[in-house]
């Protein structure tokens, strides 16, 4: 039986919480990895009965963009941990909210999207949060440890075109409290900015407070999720609730992740890490996490991965004994990747990694033609007819890796022509497959250390 137990861990300023689960080999403590900022309401002994039991806990996602990024994964974390502790778990797409636009961190108003745009950015993430779950499932939970409670989607969209705004602003409406609205500091630091608010932007708060009703009325869902920027949004749902007289509800706040820089993780100079394939490769995952500095590794293997405190610690230690192993940096890209992208993603990444770094002709030839490409980005793409006696100099010349044959003999001569990572000086060898042609029918090219051609040879 799975026993849910919250600790209160006071101090001066906040109150932390632990929500633990006991089971055969596994305790798990979300505050001791740093997934749990703060809990509102307080907490009373209301909810250390409620988590005594399988409960339902939710977050939202608006689709604002066309994927997630790994900011939304640590949400997405704390809700693999809440499921694995034995709760249901609901991710909520705004399809609906996303055309009004959350002001929580922003200095003016969002850019109203097309309606088109939201439901094809649904789509993706939908797709997004199903294969993050999936992975979890088949890769990581063991499953000796019996069936998870699989992870509902829903769509606020559904339920507010439903809904008339009369009906809806004398029904719930009536509950919200404008003082009270006008003091989130969310509301407050644009009221008193050079743009101000619209209200629009000022009835976010509205709506997401009805959808944690709406949740709480057909599922029994007593929990929210949210970064430490949604409280405010939190609170208002929180107060609809109890002015409607309903079940006692509580929100579950996680950090806002920064670098030492204090730069949002994974949105340095502006460039996000997103978790869809064709935004960030899973090979660019992969690599993103591997260099994360040393003083912040020990911290994101508690955030986004499910080994145990001790797991590593042990791993720190074997680091710390021999730093240029990297062996808390390969762990944390390994299941960060494998999460994201599953097994055959963090294959890609880790076969494109030893392509890059062991310069061997043998990682090459293990490269899928796509991940060729990837690896050596802004490559020159060539499909060359293979025909017989072929020399490197007719290759090269056909291939326009230089501007005239006199050219090309003397850079080749002079070392400045490689193949296959291997550096030839022969313009007049006849090309073999092996050592000029690997097995996956591809040449790789380098003219001195930056120009790269990609040949594919077609018989």
């Amino acid at each position: 039986m799975i026993i849910c137990v919250l600790n209160r861990i006071c101090s001066a300023r906040t109150c932390k919480f632990v929500i633990q689960r006991y089971c055969a080999s596994n305790v798990l403590k979300l505050n001791e990895r740093g997934l749990l900022q703060d809990v509102f309401p307080p907490p009373s002994l209301t909810l250390q009965k409620l988590l005594s039991q399988p409960q339902c806990f939710y977050a939202g996602f608006d689709p604002t963009a066309d994927s997630l990024h790994i900011g939304n994964l640590l949400v997405l974390m704390t809700m693999l941990h809440c499921q694995r502790a034995g709760h249901q778990t609901i991710a909520l797409i705004g399809g609906a909210t996303a055309l009004i636009g959350d002001p929580s961190g922003k200095s003016s108003e969002r850019i109203a999207l097309p309606e088109e745009n939201v439901k094809e950015n649904t789509n993706v993430i939908g797709e997004n949060i199903t294969r993050i779950f999936q992975n979890h499932e088949k890769y990581i939970w063991e499953k000796n440890r019996g069936p998870l409670k699989p992870v509902k989607l829903v769509n606020n969209a559904d339920w507010y075109n439903n809904v008339s705004i009369t009906k809806f602003l004398s029904t719930a409406g009536r509950h919200f409290r404008v003082g009270a609205m006008l003091s989130r500091n969310s509301v407050q630091s644009r009221i008193n900015s050079e743009s101000g608010i619209s209200f629009t932007e000022f009835s976010y708060q509205v709506l997401q407070g009805y959808d944690w009703l709406h949740l709480l009325q057909k599922y029994k869902c007593r929990f929210q999720i949210g970064g430490s920027d949604q409280m405010g949004n939190i609170v208002s749902g929180h107060e609809l609730i109890s002015r409607m007289g309903l079940e006692e509800v509580f929100g579950l706040t996680i950090p806002l992740v920064t670098n030492e820089a204090g730069s949002k993780l994974g949105k340095t100079a502006g460039n996000a890490v997103w978790i869809t394939p064709s935004k960030t490769s899973p090979y660019e995952l992969y690599q993103f996490f591997m260099r994360v500095k040393d003083s912040e590794v020990e911290q994101l293997l508690k955030l986004f991965t499910f080994c145990s405190t001790d797991e590593i610690s042990t791993i720190m230690e074997k680091q710390t004994n021999k730093p240029e192993s990297r062996v808390a940096h390969r762990k944390l890209a390994q299941q960060v990747t494998l999460l994201v992208h599953g097994e055959n993603g963090l294959k890609s990444a880790e076969r494109i990694t030893e392509a890059l770094y062991s310069k061997s002709a043998d990682s090459l030839a293990r490269l899928h033609p796509s991940e060729l490409n990837e690896t050596f980005r802004g490559a020159t793409m060539v499909d060359i007819l293979l025909e017989p006696a072929t020399s490197v100099l007719d290759m090269v010349m056909k291939a326009n890796c230089f501007a005239n044959e006199n050219d090309a003999r003397r850079i080749i001569l002079a070392g400045g022509l490689h193949i296959n990572q291997v550096k030839c000086t022969d313009y007049t060898e006849i090309l073999s497959l092996g050592r000029h042609i690997l097995p996956n029918g591809i040449s790789l090219i380098r003219v001195g250390k930056k120009h790269y051609y990609i040949i594919k040879w077609m018989s």
